[in-house]
């Protein structure tokens, strides 16, 4: 069979796929279940998307606790907001770690602006969140920004 072929068949097979049925692979395929093992900032930052994913444009806090061994416990949003800002309540993340008996959390918020970058009240929330971590001996692995990026923004198109 030639290449041309091949590429032809599979670009008929993919033409038959709907955005729901791709959604619901990628779902599969990326989102962190319990006992999963997280092997770091690339495998939280697709959970993170896909669970701020149904309401993209308003910013997200989430949340992922994670057991002694790194796997996951459950992920959740915690706090959501508006289009450029989410209160965060560290007592709050505290309180849901301790409840989920987790040893370490990641957690994440999305830029619905698309900027990575971290604003003076994300590294104020971070430092606040890692000192009330520190106080019951739950570590906080990263904090990470999510933005959607779609096939052109990682060079794909």
């Amino acid at each position: 069979m030639s290449t041309t072929l091949t590429l032809d068949l599979v670009t008929t097979a993919l033409d038959r796929v709907s955005d729901s049925e791709l959604d619901k692979e990628y779902r599969k395929r990326f989102f962190l279940s319990a006992g999963e093992e997280l092997h770091g900032a690339e495998d939280a930052a697709k959970h993170f998307n896909i669970l701020f994913g149904e309401d993209p444009a308003r910013e997200h806090f989430g949340i992922i606790y994670l057991n002694g061994a790194n796997k996951v416990i459950n992920s959740e949003i915690l706090f959501t907001g508006s289009l450029t800002t989410s209160a965060v309540y560290p007592r709050e993340v505290i309180k849901r770690a301790i409840e989920e008996s987790a040893g370490a959390i990641l957690v994440g918020h999305n830029h619905p602006s698309g900027n990575r970058q971290p604003s003076s009240d994300d590294l104020a929330i971070t430092k606040k969140i890692k000192d009330a971590c520190e106080t019951v001996d739950i570590t906080l692995h990263d904090h990470l920004i999510v933005t959607s990026t779609g096939f052109a923004d990682n060079g794909v198109l």
